[in-house]
């Protein structure tokens, strides 16, 4: 009997050093990720292999301003806003940004505010992966980035997002009920060089607006949602080990 209780209680030390291994590794995960956010690890410049493939418009916003997909195998790689007239070409977030099943409607008449929302694939572990957002107020030439959810799959979940920017900020709608359709919304106020994970100039505010209609805002190419051919990868990849 003793030597079988000392099996089992061996078993269990076993088990918990298995789960403080594995939440030492969502931590750190979770850790690691907003660091690369708040450190600028974004905008940094990466030499991934050059790719053989032609670039993808994944998101239209009018004749001129697009986003882009370069450099890319099943539609991971390097996104790029574009606006032509402007002469910007800056780059936004590494990945997948197509993940993002949500709708995204930019419209502000002047140009000025941009929204590119990502959602991370694959899971995350019980402590979950967060999903940010890039926010321009300069026409896209630099962008600033802040956490919109958190979620063990934000590329599934995001579907019930909806990102709406106006001239004077952008609206978070989030469905919260599948069987009545109820939402969530938060206005969020865009000025130039507002930092929204900081505190905000005086007099501006996050709106709670749930119950009041939100205001009809339309991307002027009618696109509300990234599209990308992840049939497409390069011929050049590099030899599997």
């Amino acid at each position: 009997m003793k030597a079988t209780t000392t099996l089992k209680e061996k078993m269990m030390n076993i088990l918990k050093m298995i789960s403080a291994v594995l939440l030492t590794i969502c931590v750190t995960a979770c850790v690691s990720q907003d660091s690369y956010y708040n450190a600028g690890e974004y905008r940094k410049p990466v030499a991934p292999t050059s790719y053989d493939v032609t670039p993808q418009v994944i998101y239209r916003i009018d004749d001129h301003r697009y986003v882009s997909i370069e450099n890319y195998d099943h539609c991971n790689g390097q996104n790029y806003y574009i606006d032509t007239k402007a002469g910007i070409r800056t780059e936004i977030m590494r990945g997948n940004l197509s993940q993002y099943q949500g709708r995204l409607s930019i419209a502000d008449p002047t140009g000025l505010n941009i929204v590119i929302p990502e959602a991370p694939g694959g899971t995350c572990g019980d402590k979950g992966c967060n999903a940010y957002l890039g926010y321009s107020t300069d026409g896209g030439r630099t962008f600033k980035y802040k956490k919109y959810m958190q979620s063990g799959s934000p590329h599934i979940d995001s579907v019930n997002y909806s990102i709406l920017v106006a001239k004077d900020g952008f609206y978070l709608v989030k469905k919260i009920s599948q069987t009545n359709g109820s939402t969530s919304v938060t206005k969020y106020p865009l000025v130039p060089s507002i930092d929204l994970e900081k505190p905000y100039p005086p007099d501006l505010h996050d709106e709670y607006l749930s119950e009041k209609p939100l205001p009809l805002l339309r991307t002027p190419s009618g696109q509300d949602r990234f599209t990308c051919d992840s049939s497409i990868h390069p011929s050049n990849l590099p030899p599997a080990k």
